[in-house]
């Protein structure tokens, strides 16, 4: 008698890895993901992101396509050997760092999903309030809540945005268009000489999803569907996202407070921003379970359910009670961290044979050579980009900082650092075996 296979994802590590989500899933899921509430007011550092010096909005348009290709073609890598092992993003990284040396990204990434899951509460609440006022503490409440309910089984959470929450979105992206673009925005203006500083901020809104790909395609059926619905999928949501932005901002006299407010105000505005909000829970579902999954790197035999609500419940708490627009530029420091950590894991895997040798057990050794391409691929971003986060961080490298030059992309440059030493490093030591 044929087995049946499971149609929800495993409860501890040890448990079997269902094959359910088909193109269909995978492109709809990620195109969801690169529709953002925040991708509207944050059009503003893709326009401009050196201050002064704006983008035409041809060359806006032309860097969120450029960005939007390079990132998601890194996140769909990065989702290939989880399709291919079954692994989640973290247990990866023991192949790639060994078990004990994984748990230091994993905990960079537990905390950094913390605030990007609280963001999202914070961004559900105040679209929320903006549209049917009651209180933040009300819809944050709410909105965790939902999240909470869609983690515990997130496989049917993914399948419920195909079948009914895309095509809600994909008709309010239009609608919403159609009637900022008739107001005849003010979209003259700028120069090309921002492209790549823009580039680069694209670059970081898709790489943001670098450590969690691996987690929803380990359940495809395929590596080729786990990488064309990230391309296919986030890329055209992103761009068409950031495009209402520019309009919007254009509306509104780049003023990034006042950008939902063209939304809102447009004819049954209310109706279809309100799909956009209700749709923001699948960032806050994204972040809040692959936490979950990222913990059991550590704790492989604890139900993911019982990390979950417990996860929910903190998320709910730092949006209740902290400062979460603080909190943004601490995740902008911790963002680095993936680009050239992504650049060592592809090189090792697809060019190094770590596709047929990674031990990803409890038991893997240590590698500790993987950790130098790494933290230089991290240094290089910081020494190249022209984008200053807080003044304490940017003390530490202004001395060390190249002059920045138009063409210089940050995350490009640290992926090519980070890959190169990691080839050369490659090509020097002998491969390990795995242990039987």
């Amino acid at each position: 008698m044929t087995a049946v296979m499971p149609r929800e994802a495993p409860l501890t590590l040890e448990g079997e890895v269902p094959k359910t989500l088909g193109l269909l899933d995978q492109g709809a899921f990620w195109a969801n993901l690169g529709v953002s509430l925040l991708g509207f007011s944050g059009a503003l550092f893709l326009l401009d992101p050196l201050g002064g010096k704006p983008l035409t909005f041809g060359g806006a348009i032309a860097a969120a396509v450029v960005g939007s290709l390079i990132g998601t073609a890194m996140v769909g890598l990065a989702a290939v050997p989880g399709a291919q092992t079954g692994k989640p993003a973290m247990v990866l990284l023991r192949g790639l760092f060994g078990a004990r040396l994984s748990y230091v990204p994993t905990v960079l990434n537990v905390v950094q999903l913390l605030g990007w899951g609280a963001f999202e509460l914070w961004v559900i609440a105040q679209g929320a309030e903006a549209i049917f006022g009651a209180g933040y503490a009300v819809w944050v409440l709410a909105a965790g809540a939902l999240t909470i309910a869609l983690t515990i089984r997130p496989l049917g959470a993914v399948r419920l945005l195909r079948r009914y929450v895309t095509a809600g979105v994909v008709v309010a992206m239009i609608w919403l268009g159609v009637a900022l673009f008739s107001r005849g925005p003010s979209l003259s203006g700028g120069s090309w000489e921002a492209f790549a500083p823009a580039v680069d901020y694209v670059i970081a809104l898709s790489v943001s999803w670098v450590p969690l790909a691996a987690d929803y395609a380990r359940h495809s059926r395929s590596s080729r569907a786990a990488f064309t619905g990230v391309v296919g999928g986030y890329s055209i949501a992103q761009v068409a996202c950031l495009t209402l932005g520019i309009a919007a901002l254009a509306l509104v006299g780049n003023d990034a407070d006042k950008v939902w407010d063209p939304f809102v105000a447009a004819p049954l505005g209310a109706l279809f921003f309100g799909i956009l909000v209700l749709r923001e829970a699948d960032q806050s579902f994204a972040n809040v379970y692959s936490t979950s999954v990222s913990i059991q790197n550590l704790l492989p035999r604890v139900d993911r359910r019982v990390i979950s609500v417990t996860i929910g419940l903190i998320t709910i708490a730092i949006a209740l009670f902290a400062d979460v627009n603080s909190y943004g530029t601490f995740l902008s420091v911790i963002g680095a961290v993936f680009v050239p950590m992504f650049a060592v894991l592809v090189v090792d895997y697809f060019l190094l044979g770590g596709a047929a040798r990674w031990d990803t057990s409890e038991r893997a050794p240590s590698r500790w050579p993987m950790i130098v391409p790494w933290l230089l691929g991290f240094a290089a971003y910081w020494m190249t980009t022209a984008t200053a986060t807080v003044s304490w961080w940017d003390a530490i490298w202004v001395r060390l900082r190249v002059p920045h030059q138009p063409w210089m992309s940050a995350a490009l440059i640290a992926f090519l650092v980070a890959g190169l030493i990691t080839l050369a490093i490659g090509r020097l030591r002998p491969r390990a075996r795995v242990p039987a």
